[in-house]
């Protein structure tokens, strides 16, 4: 992988504040932030640092011992899949993103593929109603919403012309997530 100039600088500031993490004052007084023309963390980072890298990313314990854990290289390759699905489902930069999930595989994909396409994203609680909801949709001019199948219903009262895309399950006039499983994993962003 091709290192670029904004993870190099980002690394420099990141190994310096390591380097004097016991030394306060010269971390302070000394540190300069990384200051790149275009920087996005997704690309510029998180996939450079996943490179080949089997070390645990992502690791989720649910109540009942459930464990789930995914290595940096796969959640890389796995949300640069599931960027190659939104855009084709039209998410583009500088699109709202609705994401009302739990703490879940799908949500961290998700929000990495949302920053590697460039799209602003609302969190959402599914502790939500459609109230609120209709609230968070409107005033966020959202354009997409990713959401687990369960809590589909609540939407069922949010008007707005937005996309439906429902987590762990098929649900009539929803776009279901595993759909994103047959999508290409190279995923190239359109523009820096």
């Amino acid at each position: 992988m091709v290192i670029s100039d904004a993870t190099a600088e980002f690394r420099a500031a990141r190994d310096f504040l390591l380097r004097h993490r016991d030394d306060y004052r010269t971390a302070c007084d000394k540190f300069v932030w990384p200051r790149p023309e275009e920087f996005n963390w997704a690309l510029d980072w998180f996939d450079p640092l996943a490179d080949g890298n089997q070390r645990t990313a992502l690791h989720i314990v649910e109540e009942d011992g459930a464990e789930t854990r995914i290595s940096f290289a796969a959640m890389s390759a796995r949300s640069g899949q599931v960027a190659c699905w939104l855009r084709s489902l039209g998410v583009r930069p500088g699109d709202r993103l609705l994401v009302m999930l739990g703490n879940q595989q799908e949500l961290w994909e998700t929000m990495l593929a949302a920053m590697k396409l460039r799209v602003a994203v609302i969190p959402a609680t599914p502790l939500l109603g459609p109230a609120d909801l209709t609230d968070r949709v409107r005033r966020g001019g959202v354009s997409h919403v990713v959401v687990r199948a369960a809590d589909t219903v609540k939407f069922d009262e949010v008007p707005g012309g937005y996309r439906r895309i429902a987590v762990g399950g098929a649900r009539p006039g929803w776009t279901n997530y595993a759909e994103s499983y047959s999508a290409p994993t190279d995923f190239t962003p359109d523009c820096p």
